[in-house]
Protein backbone atom coordinates (compact mmCIF):
# COMPACT_ATOMS: atom_id res chain seq x y z
CA UNK A 1 0.00 0.00 0.00
CA UNK A 2 1.30 3.41 -0.87
CA UNK A 3 2.03 6.26 2.03
CA UNK A 4 0.16 9.19 0.74
CA UNK A 5 0.44 10.85 3.40
CA UNK A 6 4.45 10.71 3.21
CA UNK A 7 4.35 11.49 -0.31
CA UNK A 8 2.43 14.21 0.76
CA UNK A 9 5.18 15.67 2.82
CA UNK A 10 7.85 15.14 0.31
CA UNK A 11 6.00 17.23 -2.14
CA UNK A 12 5.72 19.95 0.65
CA UNK A 13 9.78 19.71 1.17
CA UNK A 14 10.56 20.35 -2.17
CA UNK A 15 10.14 23.07 -4.68
CA UNK A 16 8.01 22.05 -7.18
CA UNK A 17 4.71 23.39 -8.31
CA UNK A 18 2.92 21.14 -5.68
CA UNK A 19 5.63 22.67 -2.55
CA UNK A 20 2.42 24.82 -1.45
CA UNK A 21 -0.58 22.79 -2.49
CA UNK A 22 1.12 19.91 -0.32
CA UNK A 23 1.77 22.40 2.69
CA UNK A 24 -2.01 23.53 3.24
CA UNK A 25 -3.00 20.46 2.96
CA UNK A 26 -0.62 19.26 5.96
CA UNK A 27 -1.32 22.53 7.52
CA UNK A 28 -4.32 23.83 9.27
CA UNK A 29 -7.44 24.81 8.26
CA UNK A 30 -10.82 23.30 6.82
CA UNK A 31 -11.28 19.67 5.98
CA UNK A 32 -12.30 20.88 2.20
CA UNK A 33 -9.30 23.16 1.59
CA UNK A 34 -6.82 20.71 3.08
CA UNK A 35 -8.71 17.88 0.51
CA UNK A 36 -8.75 20.18 -2.47
CA UNK A 37 -5.13 20.80 -1.78
CA UNK A 38 -3.91 17.25 -1.37
CA UNK A 39 -5.94 16.07 -4.37
CA UNK A 40 -4.24 18.77 -6.58
CA UNK A 41 -0.64 18.46 -4.84
CA UNK A 42 -0.74 14.23 -5.00
CA UNK A 43 -2.09 14.24 -8.92
CA UNK A 44 0.30 17.32 -9.52
CA UNK A 45 2.88 15.01 -8.11
CA UNK A 46 2.34 12.20 -10.29
CA UNK A 47 1.66 14.02 -13.44
CA UNK A 48 -1.09 13.48 -16.49
CA UNK A 49 0.58 10.59 -16.95
CA UNK A 50 -0.43 9.15 -13.84
CA UNK A 51 -3.58 8.84 -11.30
CA UNK A 52 -4.57 9.08 -7.80
CA UNK A 53 -7.69 7.43 -6.20
CA UNK A 54 -9.68 9.52 -3.71
CA UNK A 55 -8.62 8.02 -0.65
CA UNK A 56 -5.10 8.56 -1.29
CA UNK A 57 -6.36 12.48 -0.18
CA UNK A 58 -8.25 11.44 2.45
CA UNK A 59 -5.95 9.11 3.89
CA UNK A 60 -3.06 12.00 3.80
CA UNK A 61 -4.98 13.88 5.70
CA UNK A 62 -7.43 11.87 7.93
CA UNK A 63 -5.68 9.78 9.81
CA UNK A 64 -7.09 7.04 11.17
CA UNK A 65 -10.46 8.59 10.14
CA UNK A 66 -9.69 8.65 6.57
CA UNK A 67 -12.41 6.46 5.25
CA UNK A 68 -14.80 9.04 6.82
CA UNK A 69 -13.15 11.64 4.14
CA UNK A 70 -13.90 9.53 1.23
CA UNK A 71 -16.74 10.19 -0.17
CA UNK A 72 -15.84 14.20 0.58
CA UNK A 73 -12.40 13.49 -1.51
CA UNK A 74 -14.85 11.83 -4.48
CA UNK A 75 -17.11 15.24 -4.15
CA UNK A 76 -14.04 17.40 -4.01
CA UNK A 77 -12.75 15.74 -7.11
CA UNK A 78 -15.74 15.74 -9.16
CA UNK A 79 -16.08 19.82 -8.17
CA UNK A 80 -12.18 20.06 -9.49
CA UNK A 81 -13.09 18.39 -12.62
CA UNK A 82 -16.02 20.13 -13.39
CA UNK A 83 -13.69 23.88 -13.01
CA UNK A 84 -11.32 22.00 -15.61
CA UNK A 85 -8.53 21.05 -12.90
CA UNK A 86 -8.53 17.51 -13.30
CA UNK A 87 -10.22 14.23 -15.12
CA UNK A 88 -11.62 11.78 -13.89
CA UNK A 89 -11.83 8.29 -14.64
CA UNK A 90 -13.02 4.87 -14.37
CA UNK A 91 -11.69 2.05 -16.13
CA UNK A 92 -9.00 4.61 -18.23
CA UNK A 93 -11.87 6.34 -19.51
CA UNK A 94 -12.63 10.28 -18.87
CA UNK A 95 -16.55 10.50 -17.68
CA UNK A 96 -18.81 13.58 -16.79
CA UNK A 97 -17.81 15.47 -13.65
CA UNK A 98 -21.74 16.56 -13.96
CA UNK A 99 -22.48 12.55 -13.60
CA UNK A 100 -22.26 11.46 -10.08
CA UNK A 101 -20.07 8.40 -11.36
CA UNK A 102 -21.06 4.76 -9.05
CA UNK A 103 -17.60 2.78 -8.72
CA UNK A 104 -14.37 3.36 -8.23
CA UNK A 105 -12.81 6.40 -9.54
CA UNK A 106 -9.25 7.72 -10.59
CA UNK A 107 -8.25 11.66 -10.79
CA UNK A 108 -5.26 12.72 -12.85
CA UNK A 109 -3.93 16.19 -13.37
CA UNK A 110 -4.76 18.05 -16.35
CA UNK A 111 -1.62 19.77 -16.20
CA UNK A 112 1.75 19.46 -14.08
Amino acid sequence: MSDPLGELARVAEGDGPAAGLAATALGGGSTGVRLRAAILALAGHRGPDSSICPSDAARAIGGEGWRELTDDSRSTALALARDGDVEITQRGEVVDPGQLPRGPIRIRILHA
